[in-house]
């Protein structure tokens, strides 16, 4: 065991690795919608994480992830965004745009509870140092059932390289 040098002992968060938070939401009930989980899903059978970073399926959750979110120094976000652009497209949105475009064209129940999420964070000045948003344009936002659609599929793989370079 190695002291903690004094400038370092009332801040121990200088002493460990930031705590990153990579997040799937959506439902892949809604075809094209589940995109973040099929992400996270990837993510979680392909690699090995250090210990500061943490997978999760945020699924349809809503307010009930607040409490990851205020614990996460970097947050990284996979989901369906209706841009209104070309099916498959991914979009990038970082720090202050991120709420904004989760409160794009409503796709599901998801996004209002995560704009709800990320604002109640910085109410209580808990958010992030670090949000990313990935985000895939649908080909359709109507469909119940079914897996990812061809152009969404193929910006999977896109998607995580974008996550595992940040």
């Amino acid at each position: 065991m190695s002291p903690i040098p004094a400038e370092n002992a009332c801040n121990p968060s200088r002493n460990s690795a930031p705590a990153i938070l990579v997040l799937g939401i959506g439902n892949v009930l809604w075809a094209d919608e589940g995109f973040g989980i099929r992400c996270i899903e990837l993510l979680q059978r392909r690699y090995e994480f250090a210990p500061n970073v943490q997978l999760m399926d945020g699924g349809t959750q809503g307010l009930y992830l607040v409490h990851h979110v205020q614990g996460a120094d970097r947050l990284i976000i996979f989901d369906a965004i209706d841009y209104g652009l070309e099916p498959g497209t991914m979009r990038v949105i970082e720090n202050e745009d991120v709420p904004k475009y989760l409160g794009a064209k409503k796709m599901s129940l998801h996004q209002t509870g995560f704009q709800e999420v990320l604002a109640l964070a910085q109410l209580t000045e808990s958010y992030p140092e670090q949000v990313v948003l990935i985000g895939c344009q649908p080909e359709e936002l109507e469909d119940y059932g079914g897996s990812l659609r061809a152009p969404v599929r193929a910006a999977v793989e896109p998607a995580l390289q974008c996550a595992l370079e940040r």
